[in-house]
């Protein structure tokens, strides 16, 4: 997170606009690794319970096409007799 620190607080160097409507926190270099910790953990606990980069139903088609392209490639590397 250290070495992550100028591109995780790029978004400072935004127009007050941009901002969104949040509390008033601005952490200063000793408690943002304490924060930043916290909000990835709540980021990575939140896509292991309820969101996933690809559902069960994708990943299940996956699998069917690598199965599929193993049987191909077994039947391809078999020698023929002509």
């Amino acid at each position: 997170m250290r070495d992550a620190r100028t591109d995780a607080l790029a978004f400072a160097a935004f127009p007050e606009t941009h901002c969104a409507d949040v509390g008033e926190i601005s952490p200063n270099p000793t408690a943002f690794l304490p924060l930043a910790t916290v909000v990835v953990i709540d980021a990575h606990d939140e896509w292991q319970v309820t969101r996933r980069y690809l559902s069960d139903v994708s990943m299940d088609e996956l699998r069917e096409v690598i199965t599929t392209k193993k049987a191909a490639e077994i039947y391809d590397a078999k020698p023929r007799i002509t």
